[in-house]
């Protein structure tokens, strides 16, 4: 009963060096900061305050798009589905995971999105891994936006469907390959209705008439649309007037619907059927957690009883967006909250980003290889609590930094 010896401290460490130089590793460019993880001592919300202390920071680097993240209502259902149904299930939904709560919840969101059923997953990650496997086989063919999210790229890499990729929005290429791919049985278009890295939004009315035109289905990742985008915040189907003409949307409950976790697919309920049969993620992982169904089910009441909370996102978009093109920075995307302030270079991204932390406002750079070579970037996100005076003062301190750093003239 002698204490267990502990290996000594650092073995490994030379395979492990090798391994990372076999693999390519090298760590991030001179002057260019690596992927950190600020810990933060207080809730989501507009304002934060950091775990190393400090006065408290303006926070525009979060998803949390409708601030419904800290809403007292939201925290509230949350509280009382934990009392209610516990911390979690322990188990996967087809053996003792599911509550009444899961399956009303899966009910609202099918309604929300005007759609026959739904399914929940425990993030929309594994939805995007869930989907296609289950659905292609290689007698199909998946056409993908170039710039389609990872969680989508890697979903359609488990399927054995043909694989085409076309250029980042361009219709011209995308009806090409459709012409191509009509030797296949199904074909299934794939895009991200808004892409997270440009805040630009796929021309969904274009990928349907093509989608018609040559016999496909539309699917569409709608993380960064759901809850704002669209006179009800149903996303960019809404926004575009093509509702009836998408057949799958995959989107989450970890960013504006209460951002805390979870993910869905609804659709054609022959779908929904087949993937609580099939779909390996869902089929293998826990149910989620109570608080967290309670959290977005009221997420989603407090958005089908009024849109004025999605409507407000607007203009508060519009307000950076044109303070910061007057003041001489290329933001690219439209009328998106995600505000990418487009700069070029790594280094010049990661040390204006570290210098607006320093002045009390909160953004990430961003660089290869999470955005292609030459397209650094500092990424803002807008929020509807954002007040006016924080979207002006976080306006100045860009236009302070640029001309330091010679961002601006």
């Amino acid at each position: 009963r002698g204490a267990v010896p502990r290996r000594p401290m650092g073995i490994g460490q030379e395979l492990t060096r090798g391994l990372l130089a076999a693999i390519g590793h090298r760590g991030p460019p001179p002057g260019v900061r690596g992927k950190s993880e600020r810990v933060i001592a207080s809730r989501q919300g507009p304002h934060l305050r950091l775990a190393d202390g400090g006065a408290g920071i303006i926070n525009f680097c979060a998803n949390n798009y409708l601030g419904l993240s800290s809403h007292p209502e939201v925290i509230r259902a949350a509280v009382e589905a934990l009392e209610k149904f516990g911390a979690g299930l322990s188990s996967v939904r087809f053996i003792c995971g599911t509550q009444s709560i899961h399956k009303d919840l899966e009910e609202k969101i099918a309604r929300f999105h005007q759609r026959e059923d739904a399914i929940l997953y425990a993030s929309c990650f594994d939805a995007n891994a869930g989907i296609f496997e289950a659905l292609l086989t290689p007698e199909d063919a998946v056409l993908s936006d170039e710039l389609n999210h990872a969680s989508i790229i890697d979903g359609i890499r488990l399927c054995k469907a043909n694989k085409y990729r076309y250029k980042h929005m361009d219709m011209q290429d995308l009806e090409a390959k459709l012409k191509e791919a009509q030797k296949h049985r199904l074909r299934l278009v794939a895009t991200d209705g808004a892409f997270s890295m440009d805040g630009d939004i796929a021309p969904l009315r274009e990928i349907c008439q093509l989608a018609q035109k040559y016999d496909a289905l539309v699917f569409i990742d709608e993380c960064h649309a759901t809850g704002f985008l669209g006179p009800n915040g149903r996303g960019t189907d809404e926004l575009l007037g093509v509702m009836d003409k998408v057949t799958i949307i995959n989107s989450t409950l970890g960013k504006a619907l209460g951002g805390a976790a979870g993910g869905y697919t609804t659709g054609p309920k022959p779908l929904i059927d087949l993937l609580r049969q099939r779909s390996r993620p869902y089929l293998f992982s826990n149910s989620l957690p109570p608080a967290v169904v309670g959290c977005a089910s009221k997420a989603l009441d407090l958005l089908m009883e009024s849109n004025a909370i999605a409507q407000s996102m607007a203009a508060k978009t519009q307000r950076f967006r044109s303070k910061m093109t007057a003041a001489g920075f290329t933001i690219s995307g439209k009328d998106h909250p995600i505000c990418p302030v487009m700069l070029g270079d790594a280094r010049l991204a990661s040390v204006m980003a570290e210098d607006m932390l320093n002045r009390g406002i909160y953004v990430i750079g961003f660089s290869y290889p999470v955005v292609p070579k030459g397209k650094a970037r500092i990424r803002v996100q807008i929020s509807a609590v954002h007040s006016d005076e924080d979207i002006d003062r976080c306006v100045e301190a860009f236009t302070q930094v640029g001309r330091k750093h010679g961002a601006l003239p």
